[in-house]
């Protein structure tokens, strides 16, 4: 192009428009380059001197998902992005569907969506839209927004809200958040960790995708919980937002409604499974270790079926835990034990209970397992004695020892045949049955079945006992086990109420009855803090009962006066700090090796009180400060 301009100037400004495109000001400015192809083309390419996610950043040169293999290892931005590609044509035509009717409208449309169905408005997506927004461009105001707004944004970014953007993930993405691990990456995990911009990462949230939050196999969707998890242990647990990770591992789906959707942009293709599967996240996890060492990472909504034997593989070797698992049954503990204060008991109290559990899965497992070691450890019952206080219901009805495929069962819940009912002619009995019979005193629900705790159900319960505990855990909404208002309704407003989703509080007889929401939020931050602030290399047991045992004690007798088994009006930071703390304690009490020595010092020194003012000063706070640009 110059050399056509050149011919036709003077000779003194052909000179100098050379000099000028041969001036460093130009040459650093120069952002195309061209080449002659034989025919009467040109071929043309861009110059950048951006990599990664500052490639991505960028307005003018990003291309969203349209780069092509070889561009993404050339320009460090594999697994950075889905491993769809988008064409710019399928780009705008995504747009364009926003572009004439807004996500907030499309949902109200949305008539069979279970997570719209289960209580989330269309204004709760507007809202949520209008957070990542926020998080897209300051993310210092983002967080300084949720922390003063915790209680009433903590539902959009997370639990229920989140349930809906990791179904509509695929049409909603717009702006790259997170590391995507398919299996096309093996034997490169190691390298592509690299691409990921923070030299320094304390906790990595990673989802296989296969049952997020009740839902089933949302495949790629699954990085929407990574991220809402995330956003709560930097609101909550005080984690910089620049050395959190998110994760999803896109091996495949079983989710025939994705793999028939167009714009769906996960692996199109079953799931690994077998040896197979377990070698790909066997790299998955020394790569992390590889490039972060210390770095905690926490496992979310992994399928039953996988879910216990990741965390036995990797739980003696890395400093992780699965929160399906334990952080449930951290807060499903926590929950009995506020139970008990509620009603004028101490956590002792907890072994002279009978507790029914409906589910047989990883969830039920962890629960049922955190408890028994409760009782065990904390209470001085033999294996034999605390397995007694359990009945388990499935879908065909109560375990007992006469179960046919016990043994196989035991693949998904461990030691699952010391809590079958010893007396086989119960086998298969059906819930109401088996409340009319034992006579539980708590009720918990981890089904996934809405609605199983029927009113006959309820009215039994309440013939028990003068104070039901029930706690229907399974979401979202439409999946849990009974609603508030029924769990009063059906015991004359006898019952101690936590769910897993929320429900209003409830008013009967002049009085307000607390509908506690069990929600992991209130464990797994602080839990999360300890661990990694502490490098404690492992998550005991007992770090995870002592978790639950220090959420109680935030308990104010405002609370117990409505029957809320959890902190209504406790700021989430003092929680998450409580809690990191008196893990950390116990971690010194288990023996287990400590990297942070500061923290170690502290506590020797000054004891729990400097232990506190430690950690908190290790927290990160969302505030503006001076910059300093250093090259």
């Amino acid at each position: 192009m110059l050399g056509l301009i050149k011919t036709s100037l003077s000779p003194n400004a052909s000179t100098l428009l050379k000099l000028t495109s041969e001036s460093p000001v130009l040459q650093t400015q120069k952002c195309s380059i061209a080449s002659f192809i034989h025919g009467g083309q040109y071929m043309h390419a861009e110059v950048v001197k951006k990599k990664g996610k500052n490639l991505l950043s960028d307005p003018i040169f990003n291309k969203g998902l349209a780069f092509p293999p070889a561009e993404r290892d050339r320009l460090g931005i594999r697994g950075l992005i889905p491993t769809s590609q988008l064409t710019v044509e399928e780009q705008e035509k995504v747009i364009m569907e926003e572009y004439e009717l807004g996500w907030a409208d499309r949902a109200e449309r949305e008539l069979d969506d279970e997570i719209m169905a289960s209580g989330v408005s269309p204004d709760n997506i507007r809202k949520w839209k209008v957070l990542q927004s926020v998080q897209d461009r300051n993310e210092t105001l983002f967080y300084s927004l949720l922390m003063d707004n915790f209680h009433e944004m903590a539902p959009i970014i997370y639990t229920p809200t989140v349930g809906w953007a990791c179904s509509h993930f695929s049409h909603l993405f717009r702006r790259s958040r997170g590391m995507f691990i398919s299996p096309s990456d093996r034997g490169e995990m190691a390298s592509m960790v690299y691409n990921w911009p923070s030299s320094e990462v304390d906790a990595v949230v990673v989802t296989d995708g296969s049952r997020v939050l009740g839902m089933g196999d949302l495949g790629i969707g699954g990085l929407g919980i990574s991220i809402g998890k995330l956003d709560l242990y930097v609101a909550a647990g005080g984690f910089h937002p620049r050395r959190v990770l998110p994760v999803v591992l896109d091996i495949g789906t079983a989710n025939t409604k994705l793999l028939s959707d167009p714009k769906y942009l996960g692996l199109k293709q079953p799931r690994l499974e077998g040896e197979e599967y377990y070698s790909f996240i066997d790299e998955f996890m020394a790569s992390i270790k590889l490039r972060w060492p210390r770095a905690l990472i926490q496992f979310e909504d992994f399928q039953s079926k996988h879910a216990a034997t990741l965390l036995n593989r990797y739980r003696h070797e890395y400093l992780m835990f699965n929160d399906d698992i334990q952080g449930t049954a951290a807060t499903v503990l926590a929950g009995l034990y506020g139970a008990m204060k509620a009603q004028g008991l101490g956590p002792e109290a907890l072994k002279d209970q009978t507790i029914l559990v409906c589910g047989a899965g990883s969830a039920g497992s962890g629960v049922i397992l955190t408890i028994r070691n409760a009782l065990m450890h904390r209470n001085g019952l033999s294996k034999e004695d605390a397995s007694s206080k359990f009945y388990i219901v499935d879908e065909r009805g109560l375990i007992s020892k006469a179960r046919s495929n016990l043994a196989g069962m035991e693949e998904l819940f461990e030691d699952l045949s010391s809590f079958a009912e010893s007396d086989t002619g119960m086998e298969g009995l059906s819930l109401l049955d088996t409340v009319k019979k034992v006579k539980p005193s708590i009720l918990i629900g981890l089904s996934g079945c809405g609605g199983l705790f029927s009113a006959d159900v309820l009215k039994a319960m309440g013939e028990n006992v003068k104070t039901p505990v029930i706690l229907p855990l399974s979401n979202p909404t439409s999946r849990a086990e009974c609603s508030a208002e029924d769990a009063q309704k059906f015991t004359d407003g006898r019952a101690i109420f936590a769910s897993g989703s929320p429900f209003p509080d409830v008013t009967m007889n002049g009085s307000l009855i607390a509908s506690s929401q069990c929600n992991n939020r209130y464990i797994f931050p602080g839990l999360a803090l300890g661990a990694a602030l502490g490098q404690t290399g492992v998550v005991t047991d007992a770090m995870i009962q002592t978790a639950a045992e220090a959420l109680v004690e935030l308990l104010t007798d405002e609370d117990v006066a409505i029957r809320s088994t959890f902190p209504q009006n406790a700021d989430i930071r003092e929680i998450s700090c409580h809690l990191a703390a008196m893990v950390f304690i116990q971690a010194t009490k288990d023996g287990v090796k400590h990297v942070n020595k500061e923290m170690l010092e502290s506590y020797t020194h000054g004891g729990y009180s400097e232990l506190k003012q430690y950690i908190y000063s290790k927290m990160w706070n969302p505030c503006y400060r001076p910059l300093v640009y250093l090259s």
